[in-house]
């Protein structure tokens, strides 16, 4: 397989159905003369041309309005946020028109659009640039949410997003488009709202997304030196959740841990938390771990900031908690 960055196989998943699909299009701050805030467009206006890869003026409201219309008339409209804290302007697009479209019409519109862009911190950006909102969109009847932590799944489920015939909203990390993977030269797709079990293990699943999986991984190392070895779930999709692919886990090795960049009230973790105890209670053998941000917005204080975040340390902790350890 080649290995590409995280950035370009975003590009290739959007250009390669750009070119299967002339219904497809993408609009958004600097997507065009400049390739993307984070090159994530690069090329792709001089292949496509200013009519399917548009700059928009700062105004989410607008090109997000603009977008969900285009896509009860026929296209597949692909809209970038800079940054997903940034989409809260158009918010009222996303949660009233487009996720309530096909209901309130009757299955009469559908509305077949990605909403992509960054989500959650990526460094000393502020409180207002540095939230995780995956939980906010999940709890929206009619949303599909996706948080891919690798090139190859971001590739496999961005193709799979624009031929969605719903709205998804596909979230990235800003800290994540350098990060190097390996992906096939040829088509696949990987279907929404399957998890993927990235490290196989039988003392304590571990579930996680997006770009602080990482640190999952980095303590399931320090923990098999131990002795303990580490089941990591990637959910890929919020939701819809492979609930199944979690309750398989926990009924094999009895813990559970879970790790979300997100503030902790109901948050993602706080959903599986109940699903388990509902539909597993009899498997656990210890009350169940989550790992979040800490209650507070997010602080600019470099020194705060590592404290706010989750790290490999915290997950440690929570799998040696798990076991009585």
């Amino acid at each position: 397989m080649r290995t590409i960055q995280f950035r370009e196989a975003i590009c290739e998943a959007m250009s390669e159905e750009m070119r299967h699909d002339e219904s497809v299009y993408l609009m958004g701050e600097e997507v065009a003369e400049y390739n993307g805030a984070y090159k994530a467009s690069k090329g792709m206006l001089a292949e496509f041309g200013e009519k399917r890869v548009i700059d928009t003026p700062i105004a989410e409201l607008g090109f997000t309005g603009i977008a969900v219309g285009s896509a009860m008339n026929g296209c597949r409209p692909i809209v970038e946020y800079m940054t997903f804290n940034f989409c809260l302007v158009g918010i009222d697009q996303i949660i009233n028109n487009a996720a309530k479209m096909r209901q309130m019409t009757g299955g009469q519109f559908n509305v077949p659009i990605v909403f992509r862009g960054p989500t959650a911190s990526a460094g000393q950006l502020g409180a207002t640039h540095s939230q995780a909102l995956e939980n906010w969109f999940a709890n929206t009847p009619g949303l599909k949410v996706v948080v891919p932590s690798t090139p190859y799944d971001a590739k496999g489920l961005l193709k799979a997003a624009i031929r969605d015939n719903d709205p998804v909203i596909f979230m990235e990390s800003e800290q994540m488009y350098g990060d190097k993977g390996e992906v096939p030269d040829g088509e696949y797709i990987i279907p929404i709202g399957v998890a993927d079990i990235k490290r196989e293990g039988t003392d304590v699943t571990i579930v996680s997304f997006g770009k602080i999986i990482k640190e999952a991984f980095t303590a399931a190392d320090e923990l098999a030196a131990a002795g303990i070895s580490c089941e990591i779930i990637d959910l890929r999709t919020v939701r819809p959740l492979d609930i199944d692919a979690i309750l398989t886990s926990v009924k094999k090795t009895n813990r559970l841990v879970i790790l979300e960049e997100a503030w902790p009230f109901a948050s993602v973790s706080s959903e599986i938390t109940y699903l388990v105890q509902e539909r597993a209670f009899d498997f656990l053998d210890a009350p169940i771990q989550r790992i979040t941000t800490a209650d507070t917005p997010a602080p600019y204080s470099p020194v705060l900031l590592e404290e706010w975040l989750p790290n490999a340390s915290d997950v440690v902790k929570a799998v040696k908690k798990v076991l009585n350890k």
